[in-house]
Formats: structure tokens, C-alpha cells, sequence
């Protein structure tokens, strides 16, 4: 499978250079900045892409690629950062400018290659605050700005190219066109990628292994995907465990495990396991501990299992690209936003090895796979869950006061946009608690109860989100039904912060 290599020098755009070229059916895969150049080898790439990133070419730690990388005779596209690690490797000059953040209008001054089919201009997104100065000898000019004049370059010899805004974002006017010219045109790369071969080779290679599976269900797309893929491999030496750590969505686990007995030929246990992880989060506020102590207490969960009923060799899981770009145990400098359980909270105990057959897949591709997998469209269509449950919906202390007002006004915001026929036009839609208070009044007495945000996005890949305008009627009922059934609740308020600078759960 022919494969396009992102190098990722820490830039939050990173993941979106790879989701973009995915879409037209191309592998697209990021991996660290300095990665060396035998293992670069080793993944046959058609073609390279450098990623932007907040560092300076100049400053003393600036984080630089092997430099065969650029004697590779392999096609190099450099974005922002990238593009100008080209201009100072190939001996141009790169300098400090004035930050150059939004839209500008590009001007193309050769539309071919790169560039090619679109007209004189194109509305571009800019980010950066350093441009280069000189181009390198062997490159010319083919796009510039007001503000940049050599905004995109090009050495058509080498087939290397700079460019110093960012096509992988949607504020770029036809930049996923400008990465495909690259990866199609220039590379020459096949368009090979599809989810019917994933789904063909995964069964494959899950088939060739040896021992018993052990994977934990959710009722979620990710985990049910994961475990009806191992199961097409496998059959029977699958054993799915859903367990229920009382943070789920109200009535959930009597939904799950009837979906799952009635659908699906599997062998299914369900758990109850409330208590024991209510126990282990009392007391607890932070974020980070919480989603810890959860993913802990899962593994000691499945562990005492398998000790049961084994022997299991693996733990399969559901997790995703963006749980692992996320935790920070990805390829590249970036920062971690969160831990997932499925990937940050693994203890060195464990005794079963790690089956993670998503592990590379978008969410939106998950669903493509659920599709040829024939999976029932009311479980196929749910919006994402995040692992933790509702203990990363509740800020502060996991009490029970606040799971019930978390499950009750979650409900109702699901329920209601069911009614206005926009729960499946959205990517995700809930209701948070913490300890805030506000005055409220209710008959004619003063009240002094519980805020509850709502929070409902549009996403396609859950890497980026925008937050959803409801209209306001349905805003209203939303907000009505909330403070008349849930008696400790006199507020409620419309989170309207999009990812990035958000994460579209709260912690």
C-alpha cells in the first residue's frame, strides 16, 4: 500500500495534514519529527510531508529531521515550520516577522504542480510569525501574499516544496486540493486506501494469532467495532466483557447488553461493577487521577476475569488515532491534552497483551467500518462516549447527587434532540455538573441550587469541533425540562467554545 509519512514537529494541525489525505483514499501516517532515516525507510514512503510547529528554525533546541531526509530524492512537502526547515536547509534565510495569524489572499504566480487547477488567487490560512527572507538557488516563487513573498516555493528538479500557510485546515480555500496535487501528482501515489481492504487485512492478520481474547465493551461504536472484527477472526476464542461501572448514561447498561445478546453471535459477559469504582473515585477531584484510577480499575476488573475464566493472551480494546494523539503517547512532540483509559492508564502489571485493531482509524472511519460490518444503525449512529463516563462529566468529586443530575439532563438533551430530528446531524451532545451554584426561584420561594451546562458540537473526526447553534426553541425546552425535573438544578447554560482551544469534553 502505497503511503504518505507526516513528520510531526508539534503543530496542532499535525493530525489534520494525515485525516486530509486519508480522504482521498490514501494512508497517510504521522510519525516523530526526528525519526531517523533507516526507519523512515522502512515505512516506503511515496512521499514526505513536514508539519508545522511552534519553534523557530533558528532557536538553539529547534527541533530538526535527519538531514538525509532531504537527500532521500523522495517528494518533501514543507507546511509553516516545515517550510521553512526547507529554506534554511537547502541555504536560503529564514527571519523573525510580524505574526501573521488568519486569512490572506495568495497569489499564484504558477499554477502547475502544486498549485495546479485553481486560478489567480485563493483565500489562505496563515499562522506563523517567522517567513523566509531568501529563497534557496534551485527554487522559485510560485505563490505569495501581501505580507509573505515567498509564501509557497518550489524546487521542481527535486521535488521539493514549501508552502507558508496551512491547506490542511478548512480555512484554506481548496487547500485539501493543494495536498492531494501533492500526494497524487507529484508523489504519484495510488489510491489504495479503503475500509474494505482494512477491514480484509485486519481480519487477516487477527486470524494468524495465537491464544484466547479478552475485550472490553463499551455499547459504544469504537469497542463494538473492535470486538465484531476480532470475532470475524477469531469466532469463539472472543470473549466480550462490558462492565458497568455505574458512570454510564441512564439505563444504559439493560440497552447494551440487549444489543448485544440480540444482535450479535458472541460470547458476552456483563459485570457489575459499580460500587468498586465509585469507591476507588471517592474523594477524588482531579481530572487527570480520575481518568487514572478508572483506567486502573478496568484492567484490575478484566484481570481478576481472565484469572477466572482464562486463559486470555490479549486485551483488545476500541481505542482510536485521536485517543493516542491525545495522551501524548503518539509520534511527535505534542503536548498531552488527556489521558484515555485505554492508552494512558495501563499499569506495568498487566498481564495481558494489548490488541488495539483501531489504533489507527479517525472515528468517522470506524463508522465506514461498522457499515460493512452490517452493524445495526441504532448502535452504529450513537454519539461517542467518552471511556471514563460520566466521571469526566462531572468537574470535582464524583458524587451521587451529581451522576444522577449528569444521566437525568443528559437524557434530556438527547431526548429533546430526537424530537427536533438534529440528534444525528451532530457529532456529540450532553449535560455537565460541578459544585457551581447559582440563586434560582421556584414558586416564590429563593433557591440556591446546581448550574448544569449543556454542550453539543459538530465534528467529523472529534480532533476539531465547532460548537453547535440549536435553535432556540430547542434551546428553551432543553433548559425547561432540566430545571422543572431535576429539582437540585436552577441553572443551565450552553457551552459555546469550539476544539480547539476546548476540548469537547470538559476534562
Amino acid at each position: 500500500m502505497d503511503k504518505i509519512v507526516v513528520l510531526d514537529f508539534g503543530s496542532q494541525y499535525s493530525h489534520l495534514i494525515c485525516r486530509r489525505i486519508r480522504d482521498f483514499s490514501v494512508y497517510a501516517e504521522l510519525v516523530p519529527y526526528d525519526i531517523s532515516m533507516d526507519d523512515l525507510l522502512k515505512l516506503e514512503p511515496k512521499g514526505i510531508i513536514f508539519s508545522g510547529g511552534p519553534s523557530s528554525v533558528y532557536d538553539n533546541d529547534a527541533p530538526m529531521p535527519d538531514g538525509k531526509i532531504f537527500q532521500a530524492e523522495l517528494p518533501i512537502l514543507g507546511i509553516c515550520y516545515g517550510h521553512q526547515l526547507i529554506v534554511n536547509n537547502f541555504g536560503g534565510k529564514v527571519k523573525r516577522a510580524n505574526k501573521e495569524y488568519g486569512s490572506s489572499l495568495l497569489s499564484i504566480d504558477d499554477n502547475i504542480d502544486l498549485l495546479s487547477g485553481f486560478g489567480r488567487t485563493i483565500r489562505a490560512w496563515m499562522s506563523h510569525g517567522d517567513e523566509a527572507e531568501e529563497i534557496p538557488n534551485g527554487f522559485e516563487i510560485i505563490g505569495h501574499t501581501e505580507n509573505s513573498e515567498a509564501a509557497a516555493i518550489a524546487n521542481k528538479q527535486k521535488t521539493v516544496f514549501g508552502i507558508q500557510f496551512h491547506p490542511e485546515v478548512v480555512h484554506t480555500e481548496s487547500g485539501t486540493d493543494i495536498l492531494k496535487n501533492f500526494v497524487i501528482n507529484v508523489c504519484q501515489v495510488k489510491q489504495s486506501w479503503t475500509m474494505e481492504k482494512f477491514v480484509e487485512s485486519t481480519i487477516e492478520k487477527i486470524s494468524k494469532i495465537e491464544g484466547n481474547v479478552l475485550c472490553g465493551v463499551s455499547g459504544g461504536v469504537d469497542s463494538t467495532v473492535a470486538s465484531l472484527l476480532i470475532h470475524k477472526a477469531i469466532g469463539n476464542r472472543l470473549q466480550a466483557v462490558f462492565v458497568d461501572n455505574g458512570l454510564l448514561r441512564l439505563n444504559e447498561p439493560y440497552e447494551i447488553e440487549e444489543i448485544f445478546t440480540k444482535n450479535f453471535e458472541m460470547n458476552f459477559e456483563k459485570i457489575n461493577a459499580q460500587e468498586e469504582f465509585l469507591l476507588k473515585l471517592k474523594g477524588e477531584s482531579d481530572p487527570e487521577r480520575k481518568r487514572k484510577i478508572i483506567g486502573e480499575e478496568f484492567i484490575r476488573v478484566f484481570s481478576k476475569f481472565a484469572e477466572k475464566n482464562g486463559p486470555y493472551k490479549y486485551l483488545a480494546q476500541g481505542t482510536l488515532y485521536p485517543d493516542v494523539i491525545e495522551s501524548g503517547v503518539s509520534k511527535g512532540p505534542a503536548a498531552v491534552i488527556k489521558s484515555h483509559h485505554n492508552v494512558g492508564g495501563l499499569p506495568d502489571s498487566l498481564k495481558l497483551e494489548i490488541l488495539e485493531p483501531l489504533r489507527d482509524l479517525y472515528k468517522d472511519e470506524v463508522r465506514k467500518v461498522g457499515k460493512i460490518l452490517e452493524i445495526p444503525d441504532i448502535l452504529l449512529n450513537r454519539h461517542p462516549f467518552p471511556g471514563p463516563g460520566l466521571a469526566v462529566r462531572i468537574i470535582g468529586e464524583v458524587t451521587d447527587k451529581k451522576l444522577e443530575i449528569a444521566k437525568t439532563a443528559s437524557k434530556i438533551v438527547e431526548d429533546e434532540l430526537q424530537t427536533a430530528g438534529v440528534y444525528d446531524q451532530v457529532w456529540q451532545a450532553y449535560a455537565l455538573v460541578g459544585d457551581d451554584k447559582a440563586v434560582g426561584v421556584v414558586g416564590d420561594e429563593r433557591k440556591y441550587g446546581r448550574i448544569v451546562m449543556v454542550r453539543v458540537v459538530d465534528s467529523i473526526d472529534a480532533m476539531t469541533a465547532d460548537w453547535t447553534r440549536l435553535p432556540s426553541g430547542v434551546l428553551e425546552r432543553i433548559s425547561n425540562r432540566i430545571t422543572n425535573e431535576i429539582d437540585e438544578v436552577t441553572w443551565v447554560s450552553y457551552v459555546i467554545s469550539s476544539k480547539p482551544p476546548a476540548t469537547i469534553e470538559p476534562q
